[in-house]
């Protein structure tokens, strides 16, 4: 049965709408997802494979191509809430692909002089005012190796968006393809987003990470070798360094950038996998990957979820910046930064 004629079914009177959600849910043609005022009571969606299908072109998968996104920038440039594009980090300005909007990951989804989310209010207005809705196609992409990119698809999915997609490679990758940039910001129409409840399962806090040290669980620190030993603080410029230096006792290193080929892109799924096993991280296990400010970990997150399909991985966003500025927290290696001050 397709999904226009089951569709067409749940149409024909109020009295049938209850049995065509549930036939459409049962074909897996759409998802639920309970209330958060009453977990009795489910929101339906279009699942993000149906959706793929049904825009010609439209790739499957978390991940889309230059020539992809090249091939439907006539889309991208209607004005079409269906879809859109954004560019994720503070370089918008000097250049961006035709009909981007900017959703700059430095300054829009941190609170003022904190590394901390917006509430649901907040991202729903800012979605908002992009011109994106719930049901919306999202691309995006950054500099930086897609790591800003990466920390953004990861916040849409906290709040459950349904269909989002990285660039491959980000804006780099755009470049070397022959992609033109250009600086005129797009007129976007206003939209009204509703968010959904919070997907608390890939998100991780303190107290996540005092359990996991208690637990077997797989704590995975993707920053650089010196930042782990405590021999630097982070490397990235404009960024605020925490009290202390180190590492989270109990963490398996892997540097972010391990997942990358030299091009920018994610290596072929063996080639991660083995990377992953080699650290003894399998997928019956539970994850939380950290960094200084949840950008870099957020890519890890989405090798491990999304491209792996690993069930039980989180983002502690708080990273470094919360756990290296605790007066009582355990951490191995590095020093007091406020010693030498």
């Amino acid at each position: 049965m397709t999904l226009h004629s089951l569709s067409e079914e749940t149409l024909l009177s109020s009295r049938t709408a209850r049995s065509g959600l549930e036939k459409l849910h049962k074909a897996d043609l759409i998802e639920s997802i309970p209330l958060e005022e009453d977990r009795r009571k489910n929101l339906y969606s279009l699942t993000s494979t149906d959706r793929a299908n049904t825009r010609s072109g439209e790739q499957p998968s978390p991940l889309v191509s230059a020539e992809w996104v090249e091939d439907n920038l006539d889309e991208f440039e209607r004005d079409n809430p269906e879809l859109r594009l954004i560019e994720a980090d503070d370089e918008y300005d000097q250049g961006h692909i035709p009909s981007a909007v900017q959703v700059d990951v430095t300054e829009d989804f941190n609170e003022p002089g904190r590394h901390t989310l917006v509430d649901r209010p907040e991202f729903e207005n800012r979605m908002s005012t992009r011109g994106i809705t719930e049901n919306s196609t999202v691309v995006i992409y950054s500099t930086r190796q897609n790591q800003l990119a990466a920390y953004l698809y990861w916040l849409f999915k906290y709040y459950r968006h349904t269909d989002v997609r990285l660039l491959e490679g980000g804006k780099e990758r755009w470049q070397e393809n022959g992609g033109q940039l250009v600086e005129h910001e797009p007129s976007t129409t206003k939209t009204e987003y509703s968010a959904h409840p919070s997907n608390e399962r890939i998100r991780a806090y303190r107290h996540d990470i005092e359990e996991a040290l208690e637990q077997d669980a797989a704590l995975l620190d993707v920053r650089t070798a010196e930042e782990f030993t405590g021999e630097s603080a982070c490397p990235i410029p404009d960024l605020p360094e925490a009290r202390n230096t180190g590492r989270i006792p109990q963490t398996i290193h892997l540097e972010w950038t391990s997942v990358l080929d030299d091009s920018g892109e994610f290596k072929e799924r063996s080639q991660l996998e083995d990377i992953f096993h080699e650290k003894d991280i399998y997928p019956h296990d539970r994850v939380i990957a950290y960094c200084h400010v949840g950008w870099r970990s957020a890519l890890i997150w989405f090798v491990l979820s999304e491209l792996l399909n690993y069930p039980d991985v989180s983002n502690y966003d708080g990273s470094w910046i919360e756990w290296g500025n605790l007066v009582d927290a355990p951490i191995k290696g590095g020093s007091d930064l406020s010693e030498s001050t």
